[in-house]
């Protein structure tokens, strides 16, 4: 009986310790599954690094289970899953399911009756297999004693699921005929393969492609040597978060991204379930993953939206058009909207007559699916093969990124083409030679017309303008002879003003107040009224309305007329319904209505206003005064630079002057202008650089405090910078909606915009171009005036500089 018990105590003994062994085996974090051990549901795997794990989950409002890999850095509530193993045969129970290795090199999982549910396969064996989540995020099963990539058994990132990963390779292995892709989940919940695909289509010359079952939605491509071709800007250079490379030769083709640093970037390519595809960053501040693109982003994405030789452009209405030289094919649908049957040559072309190829410039080139290519032709070479070959329809370059060189022939029509200007490549379509010739006929016939016409015209306009200008010189008012605008009756202004009352005020400047009116028409206006205790003058009047009404620019308010009669003396303008861009920024409650899309907006209209300003306009203006409150935004909240009363103007190639008085507001001059009163459109660009760094913070430059230093939000902005901490400047308010990549660039634009020297800051024409492109930026310098100076000891200053707070410009402007 002892002994028996003795057994009995043994065995509970063996029970007990080998259980505690199994508890001490299934909690210690490995990063591998080996022959003698397995995980269960409840246990994960956990890469080398800490970035991935691998376990049993499922998919939120389903009790589905699946094995899968996900972030482990991120927060369980936002669980995010990257590869699904057995998506197509979700597990209902889980109970004594296992994942297991076995000889000679497979992974699977098996179910309470030892069945296989998911498997990977492997042509060939090795002594001592294992299983390893690589801090990549792919899986693999290989030798043990193996660390070489070429001889895994096994990998995920050959079998993706709905994710891209950063070097995982998206292509096809000519050799094997192995194809990688995405493939769609079929709902947020259910990881099965959905209709949705993306893949590397080889057939013609690679391009990559968005499909519903067999239909093509999107398309982007062809590569040409640096990027693909018509694809979102984000995608278009390389960027200092990641890189990427397109690889095509006689053994496989693939795409390719990497990550600069995986230590502190997480980013992924996602197809999601309704066919749309995203790259994710994760912002750790924030907590959230960002959309850094999506595809499709505009209508002009869809594929073969404008049918056969038809192009898209965002910019015209309808986007539909025939290329030139081509017309619509069903001229009755296509004025209805229906342009899926696309456009024709205008003269068809014949084989048995001459032909010529015409350049078009800056386009996404067609569909590549029946091209040929050869990647050592010349431009020149790839024209005579095409011009040989009947039924060659097109040429051009294949690869741009060090000049012209290989060769992209079309054969049949050409499909899927959109407009991109700068971002376009030049395509050579072939044309019929008495098209040409006609039109050059053409050409010749309506030149002749229209030279006897201009003559006549130009003898019949100058005998009119003489007329005119003896008829105005007797008529012509005492303070007009500087310019001619509309001039609008006191009746009329006192009307549309109800005499001026107190309810339609709606400002004060320097200038005096501004009141809104509503003319008999019904047109609503804003009604600047030069006070008699104004410090501007009949100078500052004339001076705005000489240069403001010769400039026509979206971004620039229009000046619609003007009052003068007895000491009254008043500039009618365009009414602009959200006032001005301060009354948002610096308002607790109104900045929420601004989110980054309207703000990066406001920034790039206000760049191209200046540049305008600077290089486009018939006079070459530096404003002198651009700040927030010089801003005003119309009805969808579009921004227009106002207020030209301190504005000057220079000739020819000179880019600014020296004034003895200077004008302006504190906290947006420059340093040189401030302190020398030198002038130019580097100053411009300085306030630009404040301004810019303020809507983005939506702290003001002067007057900005903070705990831990004296710097003004110049100084602020730079000491983030040089940390690398640029990101923490942006408004708590744009937290949802900020774009990081925009975010970090336009607070680098702006830092160079506001260095010290003006031989250092970017023209208005490069800094439109670096907003609006993804290429790499020069390192920002020291700002200008980076330091607040103490409150106190600016009534000690000797300066004579002549300045103004954010509300109201004082100024003392030079003799013209």
């Amino acid at each position: 009986m002892a002994s028996s018990m003795e057994a009995n105590f043994f065995i509970l003994f063996l029970l007990v310790f080998c259980s505690s062994i199994h508890n001490i085996i299934s909690t210690t974090t490995t990063d591998l599954i080996s022959t003698n051990q397995f995980i269960i549901d409840g246990e994960t795997i956990v890469s080398s690094g800490g970035t991935f794990e691998l376990g049993f989950f499922s998919p939120s409002d389903s009790s589905n289970r699946y094995i899968g890999i996900w972030y482990k850095q991120i927060l369980p509530h936002i669980q995010t899953v990257v590869w699904v193993a057995n998506r197509e045969k979700p597990l209902t129970n889980t109970s004594s399911v296992q994942l297991k290795v076995t000889k000679p090199g497979i992974l699977a999982l098996f179910n309470d009756k030892n069945e296989t549910i998911w498997f990977t396969n492997t042509s060939r064996s090795v002594q001592n297999p294992v299983a390893v989540l690589l801090d990549s995020g792919n899986l693999v099963v290989k030798d043990a004693n193996d660390n070489n990539p070429e001889d895994f058994l096994w990998q995920s990132f050959n079998f993706p699921t709905d994710t891209h990963l950063p070097d995982m390779k998206l292509g096809k292995n000519f050799k094997t005929g192995h194809e990688v892709y995405l493939s769609a989940w079929k709902s947020d919940n259910d990881p099965a393969p959905g209709e949705f695909t993306r893949n590397i289509d080889p057939t013609g010359y690679p391009q990559v492609l968005t499909k519903r079952g067999t239909d093509v939605l999107n398309r982007i491509g062809p590569w040409n040597g640096l990027r693909w071709s018509g694809a979102p800007i984000p995608l278009l250079t390389q960027s200092r978060l990641y890189t990427f490379q397109f690889i095509f030769n006689e053994e496989e083709v693939y795409y390719i991204f990497s990550l600069t640093n995986y230590s502190s970037v997480l980013s992924r390519i996602v197809i999601t379930s309704n066919g749309d595809i995203e790259r994710f960053m994760w912002v750790e501040q924030t907590k959230r993953w960002h959309s850094h693109y999506k595809l499709p982003a505009d209508n002009c994405d869809t594929y073969r939206l404008c049918g056969e030789h038809g192009s898209c452009d965002l910019g015209t209405q309808p986007i539909c058009g025939c290329l030139d030289k081509f017309v619509p094919k069903y001229p009755q649908q296509w004025e209805k909207g229906d342009w899926t049957t696309g456009c024709v040559r205008r003269t068809p072309l014949d084989c048995n007559r001459e032909h010529v190829f015409i350049k078009y410039p800056g386009f996404k080139l067609p569909d590549t699916k029946h091209c040929q290519y050869n990647k050592t032709m010349t431009l020149e070479g790839c024209r005579q093969v095409c011009s040989t070959d009947c039924s060659c329809t097109a040429y051009s370059s294949l690869d741009i990124s060090n000049g012209d060189k290989g060769c992209l022939l079309w054969f049949g029509e050409l499909v899927d083409i959109r407009k991109l200007s700068e971002r376009g490549q030049d395509i050579f379509i072939k044309m019929d030679y008495l098209e040409e010739e006609s039109e050059a006929g053409s050409k010749r016939k309506k030149a002749t017309i229209l030279a006897v016409s201009f003559s006549l015209l130009m003898a019949t306009i100058l005998l009119i303008l003489i007329l005119l200008w003896y008829k105005r010189k007797k008529k012509k008012l005492k303070h007009r002879e500087d310019f001619e605008l509309p001039l609008f009756p006191l009746a009329t202004i006192t009307r549309a003003t109800n005499n001026f009352s107190l309810n339609n005020k709606i400002g004060e400047g320097g200038f005096g107040p501004v009141y809104k009116g509503v003319l008999e028409e019904g047109q609503e206006i804003a009604v600047k009224r030069l006070s008699r205790t104004s410090m501007q003058g009949i100078d500052e009047y004339k001076n705005e309305v000489i240069y403001i009404a010769k400039l026509q620019h979206r971004n620039l308010v229009r000046l619609l007329g003007c009052c003068i009669q007895g000491e009254e003396k008043m500039l009618i303008y365009e009414y602009m319904p959200n006032n001005s861009l301060d009354s948002y920024i610096f308002d607790q409650t109104k900045n929420k209505l601004l989110d980054w899309p309207k703000r990066f907006n406001i920034i790039n209209g206000i760049a191209r206003g200046l540049l305008y300003l600077h290089q486009d306009s018939r006079l070459r203006i530096i404003h002198r005064d651009l700040k927030a409150s010089n801003v005003l935004l119309d009805t969808e909240m579009n921004p227009k630079i106002s207020d030209f009363g301190m504005a000057r103007s220079v000739t020819g190639n000179e880019m600014g002057a020296k004034t003895r008085n200077v004008v302006g507001t504190h906290g947006y001059m420059s340093p040189e202008y401030a302190v020398d009163g030198m002038f130019s459109v580097k100053s411009d660009v300085f306030s630009f650089g404040v301004l810019v760094l303020e809507i983005v913070s939506g702290k003001k430059n002067r007057g900005f405090m903070h705990q831990d230093h004296n710097l003004n939000l110049l100084g602020h902005a730079w000491k983030l910078y040089k940390d690398d901490r640029s990101l923490e400047l942006a408004d708590e308010q744009l937290a949802d909606s900020c774009n990081i990549s925009q975010v970090l660039r336009s607070i680098q634009v702006g830092l160079l915009c506001v260095q010290q020297h003006p031989d250092d800051r970017p023209s208005m024409s490069s800094v439109v171009h670096m907003l609006a492109n993804e290429s790499l930026l020069p390192k920002a310098k020291e700002p200008g005036f980076f330091t607040e100076r103490n409150i106190f000891d600016e009534g000690k200053s000797g300066s004579q500089t002549r300045s103004s707070k954010n509300e109201f410009t004082i100024t003392m402007l030079d003799p013209r």
